[in-house]
């Protein structure tokens, strides 16, 4: 980094530090930034900024928003006896695009992983749990992803579910369309046929 001068060899270290970004990545964008008109940057950085300081989460499901209570929580639309749990809010994103998924959410920030450090305390089960205590909810379906972390996290969430008398499924995992089967590992192949369903 010594050909460069020092506030670009930074903004390139800045942006080496962002996931999926490599150093010619990074090289990239730092001299895009610096290809901006000013009033460009400065929106940039301005909309950096503000995401940093307005952006929380949501008081009842965990989901990134700008209000105490996100979009989704507080929509009247919504059907309230079902909540579907996943990792991040991330995944909330992914669901929404499918169309399919009408109730709510709830995100633990994270997954039990005993290799990292991280227990059942450290993700948001115990609030999972206090949405359930009112008869509201029928169903809690566990979208968490299929890892070895992402299913023994759902396996423990089920577990401390079904004596509450709520029913509790978990999203079926298996061949994307227009995948090879050839290409896919073992636990792939089983779970689409566990999850087979007649046409």
């Amino acid at each position: 980094m010594d050909h460069y001068a020092l506030p670009i060899a930074n903004l390139i270290d800045q942006f080496s530090k962002l996931p999926g970004i490599g150093r010619k990545s990074a090289q990239r964008l730092a001299f895009y930034v610096l290809e901006m008109d000013s009033e460009e940057a400065v929106k940039l950085s301005s909309a950096i900024l503000e995401a940093k300081e307005r952006i929380g989460f949501c008081q009842v499901c965990g989901n990134l928003t700008d209000k105490p209570v996100c979009n989704i929580c507080s929509n009247t639309g919504r059907d309230k006896s079902l909540i579907c749990v996943v990792e991040g809010p991330r995944d909330i994103v992914a669901m929404e695009k499918s169309r399919e998924y009408k109730g709510l959410y709830h995100v633990l920030h994270g997954t039990i992983s005993p290799m990292e450090n991280i227990g059942p305390q450290d993700i948001k089960i115990k609030e999972l749990l206090n949405r359930l205590g009112d008869d509201t909810v029928k169903e809690v379906v566990i979208a968490t992803n299929p890892t070895v972390e992402g299913e023994a996290t759902a396996l423990y969430i089920s577990r401390l579910i079904k004596p509450l008398g709520v029913k509790v499924t978990r999203i079926a995992h298996g061949i994307p369309v227009g995948g090879d089967l050839e290409y896919f590992d073992e636990i792939t192949l089983a779970r689409a046929m566990e999850g087979r369903r007649e046409m």
